[in-house]
C-alpha cells in the first residue's frame, strides 16, 4: 500500500531518483539542480527534475494505478502525436520518466472556451479510434478490463461490498438505494449488453478526462495521466468531461451546449455508425458509466493506506448513487 509517507520516505525516493538519473544519463542528459517533489497524493507522486535539456518529471503511482507506466509507454508507441510519450518506464516499480508537456488547457486560461472543449473531445475520440485495435494488448498489459460484458458481475460484487459502500456510516450508500440497484441488476446488464452489441469497439477509457489532464500544443492536444484508465466501451469517457465542461463553462442543467460537446466527441466515430446510433450508444454509456467510475475509485483506494484513503472513500458510494441521479445530458433536447 502507498500513502504520502511512502512517497516522502528516502528509502523510496532516493532509489527512484537514482533510476531517473541513470535513465537520463542514457539519454545524454544531466540533472542540473535539486529535484523538487511538487505533487504528493496518497496514490501518486510527481517530482520535477531540472536537466540540461529542460525539465523532466518523475512520476510514480500506487498499485491501484499500476497500469499507467506500461499503458503510457504503449500509447506512446501507437499514437505518439496524441499523448505525452514517456522517456522511460519501469513497470515493475510503477515509475515513469516524462518530458515536460507544457501548459494544460486549464492553466492556459482556455478552460472556459467552448471551442477548446469541442476540439479536446474530438481529439480524444481520434486517439481512441486509433488504438482500439490494441484493446486486447492493453488488457495483456494489465490495464483493468471494464468492457461492458464484464461490468454486470463487477458491479454486483461492488454492491455486495459493505466496506466499499461504507455501509452503516454517514457517508455510506443509502440501504434503500442499494436494494433498488440490486433489484435493477437485470436492467443494468441489459444496458451493458446493448453497448457490447453495438458497432463501436472497446478502446482505452481515460476515466478522468478534464482540462487539467491535457496539454495544449501547436497542433492539438497531448493527453496524459492514465492512472484511472481501463479498457472499456470508449463512450464511458464522456461522463467526466461533460460534467467538467458544464462547470468550466457555467452551463445550466440540460444545456444544449452539452449536446454540441457530445456530438463533437462522436464525430470521429462516424466511420462505425450513423449519428443517431452513436447518440443512442452515448446515452447508454452515460447510464452505465457511474458504476464503472465507482469501480475505478474502489480499485485505487484499495491500494492506499486506510488512514489516507479515508477522506476519499465516500467517492465509491457517491459514484454508485450517481447511477440513479440525473446525468449530464438529462433535460437536454436530443
Amino acid at each position: 500500500m502507498t500513502g504520502a509517507a511512502t512517497w516522502r520516505d528516502p528509502a523510496w525516493l532516493d532509489p527512484a531518483l537514482a533510476w531517473a538519473r541513470e535513465r537520463l544519463a542514457r539519454l545524454g542528459r544531466t540533472v542540473t539542480d535539486p529535484p523538487e517533489q511538487v505533487h504528493v497524493r496518497a496514490w501518486s507522486t510527481a517530482v520535477r527534475i531540472p536537466t540540461d535539456g529542460g525539465v523532466v518529471w518523475l512520476k510514480s503511482v500506487g498499485a491501484g494505478s499500476a497500469q499507467e507506466p506500461p499503458l503510457a509507454a504503449a500509447l506512446g508507441g501507437w499514437a505518439p502525436g496524441r499523448v505525452l510519450v514517456p522517456l522511460a518506464v519501469d513497470a515493475g516499480r510503477r515509475l515513469l520518466l516524462l518530458p515536460d508537456g507544457g501548459t494544460t488547457l486549464r492553466a492556459s486560461g482556455r478552460g472556459g472556451d467552448l471551442g477548446a472543449w469541442e476540439a479536446l473531445l474530438a481529439d480524444h475520440a481520434r486517439l481512441q479510434v486509433e488504438v482500439a485495435a490494441h484493446a486486447d494488448e492493453m488488457v495483456a498489459l494489465d490495464v483493468p478490463d471494464l468492457r461492458p460484458e464484464r461490468l454486470p458481475d463487477l458491479a454486483a460484487a461492488l454492491l455486495a461490498d459493505d466496506g466499499a459502500l461504507l455501509t452503516g456510516t454517514p457517508d455510506g450508500l443509502d440501504p434503500a438505494l442499494r436494494d433498488r440497484l440490486r433489484t435493477g441488476a437485470d436492467a443494468y446488464a441489459g444496458l451493458c449488453r446493448a453497448l457490447a452489441a453495438g458497432p463501436v469497439p472497446a478502446s482505452v477509457q481515460h476515466d478522468d478526462l478534464h482540462d487539467g489532464n491535457v496539454f495544449v500544443t501547436g497542433d492539438g492536444f497531448r493527453f496524459f495521466d492514465w492512472g484511472d484508465a481501463s479498457v472499456a466501451h470508449p463512450f464511458l469517457t464522456l461522463l467526466v468531461p461533460l460534467r467538467g465542461a458544464a462547470a468550466a463553462l457555467d452551463l445550466p442543467p440540460g444545456s444544449p451546449v452539452l449536446l454540441r460537446l457530445r456530438d463533437a466527441y462522436l464525430g470521429p466515430w462516424r466511420q462505425f455508425a450513423e449519428a443517431a446510433v452513436l447518440r443512442e450508444l452515448a446515452g447508454l454509456a452515460l447510464l452505465v458509466g457511474p458504476l464503472a467510475r465507482a469501480l475505478t475509485w474502489h480499485r485505487i483506494l484499495r491500494a492506499v493506506h486506510p488512514e489516507e484513503a479515508a477522506p476519499w472513500q465516500a467517492s465509491v458510494p457517491g459514484w454508485v448513487a450517481e447511477s440513479v441521479a440525473p446525468g449530464p445530458l438529462d433535460g437536454a433536447a436530443a
